[in-house]
């Protein structure tokens, strides 16, 4: 299973957001902190914001913070949320065909991998990511 950089940086945003708590956030210090376009986290958190992740405020002195506590933020929904499909392999995607589905009991069991990956950031959410918020906070320069 490998997530999509949207998913990836989705749970970047609302690491950095949480770690910032209620202060605002702005995508260029997003950006700047983890090295990634600019242009990429504009999507991502107009998505986030659209899913009611993240409260954003326009204008020069605006940016965004988390819009729920990080603790009501779960991982699994976060990822199914972001990700386009995911189906592991072509026939398990929406319209995929493969000639030997009928008889085939692979497409089983990478669901029933799939359900466990799952099931696994089912129980967490973003207040675990946070745990080391002192030490996020020194690693993406967000001051005290």
């Amino acid at each position: 299973m490998r997530l999509t950089a949207f998913t990836d940086y989705s749970l970047r945003v609302l690491t950095y957001a949480g770690t910032k708590g209620n202060d605002l956030s702005t995508i260029d210090e997003i950006a700047d902190a983890y090295g990634i376009s600019r242009n990429h986290l504009m999507k991502v958190v107009y998505r986030l914001g659209q899913l009611g992740y993240l409260e954003t405020i326009r204008g020069k002195t605006g940016g965004m913070r988390l819009s729920r506590d990080p603790a009501e933020i779960n991982l699994g929904a976060v990822v199914r949320e972001m990700e386009e499909s995911l189906g592991l392999v072509e026939c398990m995607q929406e319209g995929g065909h493969c000639c030997i589905d009928p008889a085939c009991t692979l497409k089983g069991i990478l669901n029933e991998s799939l359900e466990a990956f799952l099931a696994v950031l089912d129980r967490y959410t973003l207040a675990d990511l946070l745990r080391p918020r002192r030490r996020l906070k020194d690693l993406l320069a967000i001051p005290a």
